[in-house]
């Protein structure tokens, strides 16, 4: 399994982080500029990644001000699950992405750098959007 990470720090509490990343809607403005035909609900949203693929993610999990995780709908070309956990840091929050892919080597290869920068985009944005 491959693991990514990216985490940001907001100066605001848990409970407000955690209630823009617990709706779907609002993560389209996380989302880099080669996503596009994005439609979402609560707690879905699919989109198409420019050159790639469609997805469609899904809410499988809900910790009240802890922890989200969307996995996809449909069976994707690996598994995949995208994780949000908030955490109080005493002067607001840190808010940790987790990209947790199931690749083989040449998948890896390709896909590892590509999953980096959406996290980091994500995390970055999340901050630039709360902050």
């Amino acid at each position: 399994m491959t693991i990514i990470e990216s985490n940001a720090e907001i100066n605001l509490p848990v409970a407000q982080v955690y209630q823009f990343l617990a709706d779907m809607n609002n993560h389209q403005q996380l989302m880099p500029e080669n996503i596009y035909n994005w439609s979402s609900t609560a707690d879905t949203a699919s989109f198409t990644i420019q050159n790639m693929a469609k997805l469609a993610i899904h809410i499988s999990e809900k910790v009240e001000n802890e922890r989200l995780v969307a996995v996809p709908t449909e069976k994707p070309p690996f598994d995949l699950s995208l994780a949000w956990s908030v955490k109080e840091n005493g002067s607001g929050t840190t808010a940790t992405l987790t990209i947790s892919a199931d690749l083989n080597m040449m998948m890896k290869m390709l896909a590892a750098g590509p999953l980096q920068k959406l996290a980091d985009h994500q995390t970055t944005k999340l901050k630039e959007v709360l902050g």
